[in-house]
Parts: C-alpha cells; structure tokens; sequence
C-alpha cells in the first residue's frame, strides 16, 4: 500500500489508533516551513481527542500561511458563510512557521504566537500533509495527548 493509500485508509477509520498514525507519520517525508506557504483545507483522525470538538464548534476550515512570519492557525467559517481568522481560539494571537526537531527530525512547524503549542507537518503527497500538535495542550484540552490532523492544499 502506497504512503497515500494507509493515509486515506486512517482518515476513514471511524477510530484510528495512535500507534497506526504514528507508523504513518514514521513513514512521512519532511518539508521545509516554506512549503507550507499558502491556504489549506483541514481534517482530523477520528481519535476522539478534545480538540475535535472545539474545532467543529468554532467551524474550522482550515489554516493560511502569507508568510513565514505570518500564519493564520485558525481559519473557520463563519454563520455567513465567510471564511475569518478566528484568534480568539488560536489563544489571542497568529503564528508563524518554523523548522523544528520533532521524534528526531526536523520538520515544518507552526508555533503559535500565544500558546504553548507547536503543529508538526510531514509531507503525505504534494498537496496533502499530516498535522501532530502537541505542547502544553492540557489547558486547553484536558489532555496532554497529541492531536493528529491533516491539511489539503487549496488552490
């Protein structure tokens, strides 16, 4: 099975398993924060972490990145059907992308402006990627568990 195929195969299981997603990740290439440049569509693994449920209330779509600088981690649609950068939930701030070590590499990542909290990024395919953010996520979740998610580049 292609490294596509498992991908496709985990976002369809109605409960994946961290060790299933972590074996994906495994297998992933890395990318260079310039990659990540541009506007994306998002999607969550079904594992049931907190998060889910906070981004489907606040109706996350996605994230934007103008610049290395300048990210906007929580992009949500809005009761009329407007996209909008919600920062209220990205902790009263933006983000930005940045190289960083993760599980013994070193990725794309975004870190956000005010919060404890980075989004790892490895490469699933040229317009797909896979997300683990992790950090402080405690306070905010409940949870000190990763949450894993996925972004499709939009055109």
């Amino acid at each position: 099975m292609t490294v596509r195929e498992r991908f496709d195969v985990l976002v369809a299981d109605p409960s994946p398993t961290t060790t299933a997603l972590d074996a994906l990740w495994a297998d992933l290439q890395v990318l260079d924060a310039s990659e990540m440049l541009g506007a994306w569509r998002g999607g969550d693994f079904a594992t049931g972490h907190p998060a889910n449920a906070l981004l489907t209330a606040i109706g996350w779509h996605g994230k934007r990145f103008d610049a290395l600088l300048d990210g906007h981690p929580l992009i949500c649609r809005g009761e009329d059907g407007e996209l909008y950068s919600n920062t209220k939930y990205a902790g009263g701030g933006y983000s930005s992308l940045w190289n960083v070590g993760f599980r013994g590499e070193v990725t794309a990542t975004m870190v956000y402006d005010a919060m404890p909290v980075f989004d790892h990024f490895k490469k699933v395919d040229d317009t797909c990627v896979m997300g683990i953010m992790n950090g402080k996520l405690e306070a905010a979740f409940g949870t000190a568990d990763p949450y894993y998610f996925w972004l499709e580049r939009e055109a």
